[in-house]
């Protein structure tokens, strides 16, 4: 797994500015703003925004089309921004950060596919067709997360992994830390069948356990 925090701290490509950029902290501007939010009030929700695909728009269609998707992408984010319930920072070349103070966690899931779906849509004008750019969010909430912004901004990474591990276009929660390994389920044949199932399905894993979990609700909500 990259480490997608120290891509926040050095990734600097296709870093564009535009008129609309003011409500844009950096990412360390960011996490100080949440830290001083923190002495305050141990409450709020951070969601991490990746877009999905931007480097393969950038490749197939060009720089140009990129910073029209970013630029799409920032048009939304400073629409949340003016509501005054969200800070918002830029903290990687297609990497946003939101905080909402005191946000409840179930709140802020919500808000955050509603928020996927303002990105998919907006960002879908601006690409040629063929290709597809959509958001991955990963949603941390204090306290049911993290006690310290610090902590609070390790479990949102943490979601957005999971958000893209699931295939992305998807909003995610951190796991929680009693959540068991799937070897604590299943046997290691079992697992090796898995392995080689998502190989030649081109899926990942985890989508394929939530199709066969989905299958077996079906079966017994028949009975």
């Amino acid at each position: 797994m990259a480490d997608s925090t120290a891509k926040r701290t050095v990734h600097k490509s296709q870093t564009i500015r535009w008129s609309g950029e003011g409500p844009f902290m950096d990412a360390g501007a960011f996490n100080a703003m949440v830290a001083k939010a923190f002495e305050k009030e141990a409450a709020g929700a951070v969601l991490l925004v990746d877009l999905d695909s931007f480097h393969q728009v950038n490749v197939q269609a060009g720089r140009e089309t990129g910073d029209k998707v970013i630029r799409a992408a920032m048009a939304v984010l400073k629409k949340w921004a003016d509501t005054g319930e969200w800070r918002v920072g830029r903290v990687g070349g297609d990497e946003f950060a939101l905080f909402g103070a005191g946000l409840a966690l179930e709140a802020a899931f919500l808000k955050a596919d509603r928020l996927r779906q303002d990105l998919d849509m907006a960002m879908a004008k601006e690409v040629p067709k063929g290709l597809r750019v959509t958001a991955s969010i990963g949603v941390a909430a204090a306290p049911r997360d993290a006690k310290t912004s610090s902590e609070l901004m390790k479990r949102a990474d943490l979601a957005l992994y999971a958000a893209k591990e699931q295939g992305s276009d998807s909003v995610a929660l951190a796991p929680s830390d009693e959540m068991l390994l799937k070897s604590n389920y299943y046997t290691a044949a079992q697992l090796g069948r898995l392995k080689a199932l998502a190989e030649r399905q081109k899926k990942k894993e985890s989508v394929l356990l939530r199709e066969a979990l989905d299958e077996l609700l079906r079966k017994y909500d028949r009975v």
